[in-house]
């Protein structure tokens, strides 16, 4: 018997003497004992406060991202742990797989991206440099700081890990501390994960609790800097956000609730073409994983007129020959995740019943006698524009029901009718059906899921949000959104608008604006390692004169004798220029020869530049000088940093020219 336990103020608390038992679904006995005990949400809400958040803020995002980074490594040595309970909760090692592997490989990717995309430091800056004033000494900028709350994470009983950890490492990468509420059914997989982490000893105190049972007056605790993110039932998600004390205090609320996914087959997907036969596996795959117990899956198959039938036969074909039984076995699908679950799956088809009609025999599968299990059910809606409840009720089982459509447009409005999902996915190799349908549907859709026989080897499936991308979608599935790279880490960050001079802003944000102050260092600063250079070192080059000559010579030498730089009259006859001018790239190039320190040193390579413009042309006979401005540094290995720098072109007068900047690979220490 199991007895997970909950995990308050860094204590592991044993489950009460009320605590409930989970009936196993492929046993239909008790397999373990939960929730119950006495837990004080006031002093866990503290701990986070007054511990986890501080310890956590006190570290840098590149910091917060190693962390995660050695987290997702110490899961991954450990997980057949999590394996060998998976088949208690329904589900084959292939469904298990997305669960475990995949939340573990989501904080892999949320972590590389905060080593990636986020400043070695405490402030997102979020946006470029507003220029509030004529001269340039009143400035804004958009950035992000971490909240000084508690996320509260109430997770789903269908994926006990993945749900954990991808709301987990945003939230930490952001700097936030976390108590985590599974789905009591499956929590003593999530349990087993999350004790995981704490004996990994990474993290800091008060930077995760674990509740197993009920939440009690926690979301009556919450308030502005706090936030909660739900993934669960739309009915659960309403009665969660209509408490009043969220309300009144504008906590954030973000939802993952049902959705009633659609996949479209596009009119020139034919049978005899490989996107058919895509359509077929991708929709028999979205129906009988993990039972179809996803937020993700398929509910909806809308496909051709002229196609029903073809669809309906290949589909009906492939399901039959799914084998339901022991998910620890060699069965291709296994059990609900309880008994109610079940019963709710059959009282939602039953509802559908009066609109469809039943394509598989529930008597041709070999069913176990006991435990929750269900065979695929695929249902067939002849007159979709007149059923309401297949655009409204989602059997949240390996259940799916095929409509028929007239046109693209009648395809995008069917899908629509769910009133927003987490995910739309279209099967077709005709670009202009991609177009049209996706004009016609995006807004109503989280993601759209487009395939064909050019992406269908490397594509990922309908079914898996991706770290990479959002996840999430309008109207009846929450409105949130979830994942989707740094943009996840943003729900647990405060926008703020900061005004001021170029110092203060550089002060911030730890990245040099223009305008600020300046520092000269003791040597060049390509001699100088990764750790000695300054925010603000700058260096001012000699000048150098631009001559006819040097300007046929690179038109020669690269081949670019584009007019404005060989002939006269026709330079003048343009708008832009005043006569034969020099070649952008040439001023690159004498800006390169002007700035940069032959010798060997801890510069190893320049890796880019962004952001390139040129202000005024330049003409033979003109001078040109750089300043090179350290602008930031960002760590990239162990051993070597990324410091991009501001370069700023002007000529005899002082006009600037050009401006850009400039990416150099620095060692951390000098050779």
């Amino acid at each position: 018997m199991l007895t997970p336990h909950s995990y308050a103020c860094d204590r592991w608390i044993a489950p009460g003497a009320e605590a409930r038992e989970i009936i196993g679904p492929v046993s239909a006995t008790p397999i373990a004992r939960a929730g119950g005990a006495a837990l004080d949400f006031a002093a866990m809400c503290d701990h986070a406060r007054q511990a986890g958040g501080p310890a956590l803020r006190e570290m840098t995002f590149h910091q917060r991202a190693k962390m995660l980074k050695a987290l997702a490594q110490y899961l991954d040595t450990h997980k057949e742990e999590l394996y060998a309970l998976n088949p208690l909760t329904g589900a084959t090692r292939k469904d298990g797989w997305i669960d475990i592997d995949g939340g573990i490989g989501t904080v892999f990717v949320i972590a590389s991206k905060g080593r990636r995309e986020m400043p070695d430091g405490h402030v997102y800056v979020d946006g470029g440099v507003e220029q509030l004033s004529r001269k340039g000494s009143f400035l804004g900028q958009h950035i992000a700081v971490p909240l000084q709350g508690v996320a509260v994470h109430i997770n789903a009983f269908n994926f006990p890990v993945w749900g954990m950890l991808e709301k987990l490492a945003p939230t930490l990468l952001a700097g936030v501390p976390a108590i985590v509420k599974p789905a009591t059914q499956t929590c003593y997989l999530t349990e087993a994960c999350f004790r995981m982490i704490i004996e990994s000893g990474l993290l800091p105190p008060g930077a995760v609790q674990l509740i197993i049972g009920g939440t009690g007056d926690l979301l009556d605790l919450l308030g502005a800097q706090d936030v909660v993110s739900f993934t669960g039932s739309a009915e659960t998600a309403l009665t969660l956000r209509s408490n009043p004390n969220l309300l009144r205090h504008s906590v954030r609320f973000v939802a993952e609730q049902d959705s009633l996914n659609a996949s479209i087959l596009g009119p020139d997907a034919t049978p005899d073409t490989p996107e058919f036969d895509l359509f077929i596996k991708e929709a028999a795959k979205e129906i009988t994983t993990k039972a179809g117990q996803k937020c993700t899956a398929i509910r909806r198959i809308i496909v051709p007129e002229a196609q029903l039938d073809a669809v309906t036969e290949a589909l009906a074909a492939r399901l039959a020959r799914t084998t339901v039984g022991d998910p620890a076995g060699d069965a291709r699908m296994g059990a609900l995740a309880s008994a109610g679950q079940r019963a709710d799956v059959l009282e939602k088809v039953q509802a559908l019943a009066g609109e469809t009609q039943a394509v598989l025999d529930i008597k041709q599968f070999d069913l176990p006698d006991t435990g929750a299990f269900l065979p695929p059910m695929l249902l067939r809606c002849p007159d979709p524009d007149a059923a309401r409840n297949v655009h409204a009720l989602e059997a949240f089982g390996p259940v799916s029901t095929l409509l028929p459509y007239r046109d693209t447009a009648h395809a995008a409005a069917l899908a629509n009718r769910g009133g927003g999902s987490l995910v739309a996915s279209l099967v077709t190799h005709d670009p202009s059906v991609a177009r049209d349908i996706t004009l016609a549907s995006a807004a109503w859709h989280g993601r759209l899921y487009i395939v064909d026989r050019t992406s269908m080897g490397e594509a990922t499936g309908h079914g898996s949000p991706l770290p990479h991308m959002t996840h999430g979608g309008p109207g009846r599935a929450g409105g949130g959104e979830e994942l989707g790279g740094i943009r996840g880490v943003l729900h647990y960050m405060q926008r703020a608008a900061i005004q001021g001079s170029p110092d203060v802003l550089t002060a911030i944000t730890g990245q040099w604006v223009p305008g600020a102050q300046e520092v000269e260092g003791p040597k060049h600063p390509f001699q100088r390692s990764f750790h000695q250079i300054e925010i603000g070192e700058t260096i001012t080059t000699e000048s150098r004169t631009v001559s006819l000559a040097d300007i046929e010579h690179f038109a020669h030498f690269t081949g670019d004798m584009f007019y404005a730089h060989m002939d006269e009259d026709a330079a003048r006859a343009n708008p832009f220029f005043p006569g034969r001018v020099a070649h952008g790239y040439l001023l690159l190039s004498f800006a390169a020869g002007l700035f940069v320190q032959p010798d060997p040193g801890p510069v190893l390579a320049n890796t880019g530049l962004n952001a390139l413009s040129f202000q005024k042309p330049v003409s033979p006979g003109d001078s040109l000088h750089v300043r090179l401005t350290a602008k930031r540094k960002t760590q990239r290995t162990d051993d070597y940093g990324e410091v991009a720098w501001n370069a700023t072109l002007y000529n005899q007068d002082g006009d600037q020219v050009a401006e850009y900047e400039l990416l150099t690979m620095v060692a951390y220490q000098a050779a």
